[in-house]
Order: structure tokens, then C-alpha cells, then sequence
């Protein structure tokens, strides 16, 4: 089911129309139109893709795992559906970095000092998902959010709202990110992480990836694949 603020065509004309983009002199990321597309939305419909799973993985394509990823089913959440790596250092991937707390639908609702997390490595319990509606309660906050006044683009910020009160917060060792936009990144850091997460433009296939962490990407990459040569990745 594709959320109907997808549908609308003031949305497609925000994402996809490069005058939108000036006239409404906001950032160019702000018009991605991959934030437009069905498949990045999926993570919200795991629970119906897979009746049968107690429990499930998430992981972006983007991610390198390093290390054996088992013991994470095991994990006891104290009840909570989503285990995420959280994000807030400060100021800094907080609620109100995300959302919009000008909006009296937000304001005293949430908390805007909460802790943001990541996408990218989670782990779900889809019973309690299922139990919370999580699906449902990210419905209604897309249905609130048709003009874009809530926030304006990705999965997180709805996930912020579905998943409020109902996430883990997981040992950062089990997901170090940024490695698709912070060069200073520790490296010890890296090496010792379960999972590493190239989240942010510079994507390790591209020309404009860091090249202190490229390598990570590149010593599991077959070069002399047809697809590959054929997408011009080198």
C-alpha cells in the first residue's frame, strides 16, 4: 500500500520538479525522489511481508557485516519492538532535528529532546509490532502529514513517531554509521563493529565516497562482474 501522500500530486511535484526546488530555495536533498519510492517504504509493512517470523534483521544495502549477528536474536528488548543503535550526541539527531514541533499535532505529544535512532541495522519483534499496530500508527502520521508540514522527506521521522516508546536502544558496536558522510570516524571503531553503515550521500560505489573507508567496500567487490563494468562501478 503506497501511503497516499505519495499520491498526491503536490508531492510528486515537490520531489520530482526541479523549479520547485528553486523556487522554494530549500535544499536540494530535500527533492530527492528516492524518498518517492514504494521500496523505501517497505520497512514499514514487515509484519505483512512475513506472517510467519517472530523476528527479523533489517539491514540497509549499504551495510557491511563484519562479525557473526546471531546473538542479537536472543537479545531481551524489555518489551520493545524495534532495538536500534541510538543517535543523539548532544544536540545533535534529536526529535526536533526531524519534526516539526511548530505543530500543535507534535507539540505535547512528543518529546522533542528525544533521542533519535538509526535505520539501517534493526532488529524487529514482529509480534509486538503486530500487537502495537506500529503499521497502523504509520498510516495515520503519513495521513497527517499529506502536505508535508510535519517533516519533509525519508523513513525516519515517521519511524520516530510509529516506534516512540517502543525502541531498545542496542550497543553502538553492533552498527557503526556514517561512513557515508563524517571523513573523522574512529577507525578502532570500525574494525571492532558487527556492522558498518556507508549512511549518507557519499555512498562507497560512488566517485564522491570517502576514501579512508572505501576500501572497507571495495575488498568484497568482484570489478570484473558484466553488471558491474555496465553500471560503470570501479
Amino acid at each position: 500500500m503506497r501511503p497516499r501522500q505519495m499520491q498526491e500530486a503536490g508531492a510528486k511535484s515537490f520531489y520530482f520538479s526541479a523549479a520547485a526546488a528553486v523556487e522554494g530555495r530549500e535544499p536540494i536533498k530535500f527533492h530527492n525522489p528516492k524518498y518517492m519510492a514504494l521500496l523505501n517504504h517497505l520497512r514499514f509493512y514487515l509484519p505483512q511481508l512475513f506472517p510467519s517470523l517472530h523476528r527479523i534483521l533489517f539491514l540497509d544495502d549499504d551495510v557491511i557485516v563484519q562479525k557473526d549477528l546471531c546473538a542479537l536474536f536472543s537479545l531481551d528488548m524489555n518489551g520493545a519492538v524495534n532495538g536500534a543503535v541510538e543517535t543523539c550526541k548532544g544536540s545533535f539527531h534529536r526529535f526536533h532535528r526531524y519534526l516539526n514541533f511548530t505543530d500543535t499535532r507534535l507539540r505535547g505529544r512528543f518529546d522533542p529532546e528525544g533521542c533519535a535512532w538509526a535505520y539501517g541495522m534493526n532488529l524487529f519483534d514482529l509480534d509486538g509490532w503486530r500487537g502495537a499496530n506500529v503499521t497502523g500508527t504509520y498510516h495515520y502520521w503519513q495521513e497527517q502529514n499529506v502536505d508535508n508540514s510535519l517533516w519533509k522527506l525519508g523513513t525516519l521521522p515517521p519511524g520516530l513517531l510509529a516506534f516512540n516508546g517502543l525502541t531498545h536502544a542496542i550497543d553502538p558496536s553492533w552498527h557503526v554509521l556514517g561512513l557515508g558522510y563524517n571523513p573523522h570516524l574512529d577507525m578502532n571503531a570500525i574494525s571492532k563493529a558487527a556492522a558498518i553503515h556507508w549512511n549518507g550521500n557519499q555512498e562507497p560505489w560512488l566517485k564522491i565516497a570517502l576514501p579512508n573507508y572505501r576500501s572497507l567496500w571495495t575488498k568484497y567487490v568482484s570489478f570484473d562482474d558484466p553488471w558491474l563494468s555496465e553500471c560503470g562501478v570501479t
